[in-house]
């Protein structure tokens, strides 16, 4: 892989690397942009982003928006945030300028907030996660960027807690008689009710659950009144 500055020359690589892939041409690529609503992408733009054109200036002539990046990954098939921080390489990443680059996985963590980026320093030659308030009176950068990036946590935490559930639902319902079975499906109904719970008090959407799922759980007073979810659909 060549030499990346910015993570928009990480895109182009990505693009180009792909498409190849694919063995689609600049030209079928604008096409398949073209159908999923970009016209903008056209052959002469691709072939900016691709190559790094520069201005006089030395910037880029062509970078790559939020809603292009959504639209390159659908037609590339490849998922989108892969094109930007792609987990196939070893070379370090490039993120913001005043931060060195980062390992591909370190990145990816950062971007789907499942770690705190360490962008603040350097520190006796090393980067530190930011501690410091935002604004006057504010909280600390690490503990607000951890409050927006918890939510992310719950969806597959909701899921797995969910598919727990099913599991023993359905080990219960043929063991009526076996204390354990039941027992088990009920501790394992008051975890998905409480992951439920954070992802309401997080104003997430909570999933659709069993009907009779919603109503073990607030029998048993698992779950916070407040808490809503809607039945679902299913077949015994």
């Amino acid at each position: 892989m060549r030499n990346l500055d910015r993570p928009s020359d990480t895109v182009a690589a990505q693009v180009r690397r792909h498409r190849t892939r694919l063995g689609l041409s600049r030209e079928q690529l604008a096409e398949r942009c073209a159908d999923l609503g970009a016209l903008e992408l056209t052959y002469s733009a691709l072939v900016d982003i691709e190559n790094g054109r520069k201005t006089k200036e030395g910037k880029r002539r062509r970078h790559v928006t939020v809603d292009e990046l959504f639209v390159l990954g659908l037609a590339l098939a490849v998922p989108p945030l892969l094109l930007a921080c792609p987990l196939d390489t070893e070379q370090p990443l490039p993120s913001v300028p005043a931060a060195d680059p980062q390992e591909p996985y370190t990145l990816w963590k950062w971007a789907t907030g499942q770690e705190t980026p360490a962008v603040a320093g350097p520190i006796d030659g090393r980067h530190h996660v930011d501690a410091r308030p935002i604004g006057v009176g504010g909280p600390r950068w690490s503990a607000a960027w951890a409050a927006a990036a918890y939510p992310a946590s719950l969806y597959p935490e909701f899921e797995k807690r969910r598919d727990a559930t099913h599991k023993a639902y359905l080990l219960a319902k043929r063991s009526e008689a076996d204390k354990d079975a039941q027992s088990d499906y009920f501790q394992r109904l008051d975890e998905l009710a409480s992951v439920a719970d954070d992802m309401a008090r997080s104003g997430l959407p909570v999933p659709p659950l069993r009907e009779n799922w919603i109503d073990d759980m607030r029998g048993l007073d698992m779950l916070d009144p407040a808490t809503v979810i809607t039945p679902e659909e299913t077949s015994e």
